[in-house]
């Protein structure tokens, strides 16, 4: 069971029990559903074809796809919720065929399409399954996403208005810094990160069934064999375990850092360019973008304050005097010294704790210290 905010809501997760009779209505719906899909990327290639053949510069992208998707559906009188059960497309650019062999079924269900009786998930068109409930749901939810991943394990998604549960205040505040020796670095020796290496652990297994498959993968145009499919799922089941470990140990410290901090200054890292880079897979084993997720939901769940701090010149900034260095540290270089004050420091604590400066909070809350002229003011 998972739980990710979005805008106001969170979503809340829970296995199915899918009979037989349950599964085979669900992907007739899904085929009627990507059978209307596919209709409307057809017709929106072909007028990109005609674009470009004729030098015209209107496109033909979500927005438009979207359009005709409506219009499909006010056409199509049997199925006039068709439109709701397709996801919507938020990405950019020319959307994709989903075929049958290669999508994943996600249905989507408005409150006029679906409703709950008797701890029981009753979907448009008489289809009926059974909900495993490891915790109630807090609210009555707005919509549902059924879906089935690549292990073949069916979930619903329920969207329901987000519960706040805040927590007491604590007069501490945290600056975090996110790498790849360690996948957090805080202000705070207790609440640093290290670098799990889940993934690590998993490689050999992993790396066997990819032989597996590149053995078994069928030539062009002929049907993928029952081994091909068994090495694929055998995969696809190591690495749900990776990412489901990855997931924990992101929440998990999530939930330690908001509720011994009231602020949190964050570093706004985008680890996307490191996929270019020599450290492409430790980078990828860090998660560092999904433990920053984990840690903005928990400070909006128990009203927290996450501040998202700009990482540029970060390692060169001094926390202490604000100077900067002329030059940019190598990665092997793991001290910063500043050539203005002297101050020496490790450089991710260094980083970390330009960003509570930057962020506009005050340092010494991090160590749990009294600001300067403290005693000064209690004297007088």
């Amino acid at each position: 069971m998972t739980a990710a905010a979005e805008a106001g809501h969170a979503r809340y997760t829970y296995r199915l029990r899918v009979s037989a009779t349950a599964r085979t209505a669900l992907g007739a719906e899904w085929d009627r559903c990507r059978w209307v899909w596919n209709e409307c990327v057809a017709k929106s290639r072909a007028v990109h074809l005609r674009n470009k053949v004729t030098g015209e510069t209107a496109t033909c992208g979500p927005a438009q796809l979207d359009r005709m998707l409506t219009e499909a559906r006010s056409r199509a009188k049997a199925h006039k919720d068709i439109r709701e059960r397709l996801p919507m497309t938020r990405r950019t650019g020319m959307p994709k065929w989903k075929s049958k062999r290669e999508a994943l079924l996600t249905l989507n269900y408005t409150q006029r399409g679906f409703r709950l009786k008797d701890g029981r998930l009753h979907l448009a068109g008489g289809i009926v399954v059974a909900v495993v409930w490891s915790r109630e749901l807090p609210a009555q939810p707005s919509s549902v996403r059924v879906y089935q991943d690549s292990l073949g394990h069916w979930y619903a998604s329920f969207v329901v208005p987000a519960h706040v549960e805040p927590l007491p205040r604590t007069g501490r505040v945290l600056g975090i810094d996110w790498g790849v020796r360690e996948t957090a670095t805080t202000t705070s020796d207790v609440h640093d990160l290290p670098h799990a290496e889940h993934g690590r652990r998993a490689r050999t297994k992993l790396t066997r069934y990819d032989r597996m498959m590149a053995r078994r993968r069928p030539k062009k145009g002929q049907p993928a064999s029952k081994g091909y499919r068994e090495a694929k799922k055998l995969r696809a089941k190591a690495y749900k375990k990776v990412a489901r470990q990855r997931e924990d140990t992101g929440r998990k410290w999530a939930k330690k850092v908001v509720r011994d901090h009231d602020a949190i200054a964050v570093e706004d890292f985008r680890p996307k360019f490191l996929a270019r880079t020599t450290m492409a897979r430790k980078a990828a084993d860090a998660a560092i973008g999904a433990t920053k997720a984990a840690l903005i939901d928990m400070g909006r769940k128990h009203r927290r304050e996450i501040r998202l701090v700009h990482p540029a010149h970060t390692t060169m900034d001094c926390a202490h005097c604000d100077a900067r260095a002329k030059h940019r540290l190598p990665l092997g270089e793991r001290t910063y010294t500043c050539t203005a004050c002297g101050a020496v420091s490790p450089r991710d604590k260094n980083s970390a704790r330009v960003m509570l400066v930057r962020a506009g909070l005050n340092p010494a809350g991090a160590d749990r210290a009294r600001p300067p002229g403290a005693l000064l003011q209690e004297a007088a």
